[in-house]
């Protein structure tokens, strides 16, 4: 059994990002899917991020009635800014009993040789790719380490709902309803 970990901001979780770790969980080789929430992505600017147990909750109230959907937390405990290799050894030494894939978008497949040890994930896991609009991923299609999924494309990004949500206009069917009522509730965004 494989467990995929989708690392990612989460800021906030939406329904693009539901429909790619259900795609994965249930089309692919992987079993289950972990929403790793990154407290801190070092290729990302810091402002305007939610407080990272904010993240965590709307992650949490996205997967609540899906058994093959998981999130984590294994990021808040080790130093900032995380780097995917180094969680993958510490999660490995955690759950030695798991075998962990790598998920993500063909943009950072693309940029795959600019992360840290980028050499080490490859040939210690599966990285399992979903498209991304304009991303050429060509250089990897005969990796032996690299599965390059139909997941289906949803153009939602969580920059576009930050930015609706601060012009007070509706995210209804973008973000489940329990996140929308956590993000009101907490003035998130606003």
């Amino acid at each position: 059994m494989i467990t995929g970990l989708f690392f990612g901001s989460f800021n906030p979780i939406h329904l693009g990002h539901l429909v790619i770790a259900n795609y994965m969980a249930n089309y692919t080789d992987l079993k289950e899917v972990w929403f790793v929430v990154s407290p801190h992505n070092p290729l990302k600017q810091k402002a305007g991020l939610a407080d990272m147990y904010d993240r965590l909750e709307m992650a949490r109230l996205a997967t609540e009635n899906a058994p093959h959907l998981k999130v984590s937390n294994i990021e808040f405990k080790l130093p900032q800014p995380s780097y995917t290799v180094d969680t993958m050894a510490h999660l490995k030494e955690k759950h030695p009993e798991k075998e962990f894939a790598l998920i993500m978008g063909a943009d950072n497949l693309a940029s795959l040789k600019k992360w840290k040890n980028y050499e080490v994930l490859l040939q210690n896991h599966q990285i399992f790719v979903y498209p991304r609009p304009n991303a050429d991923v060509s250089e990897w299609e005969n990796h032996p380490s690299i599965v390059i999924t139909q997941t289906p494309q949803m153009d939602i990004s969580s920059t576009f709902i930050r930015q609706a949500v601060k012009q007070q206009k509706s995210i209804q069917f973008l973000v489940p309803d329990a996140v929308i009522d956590f993000m009101d509730k907490k003035s998130l965004y606003r």
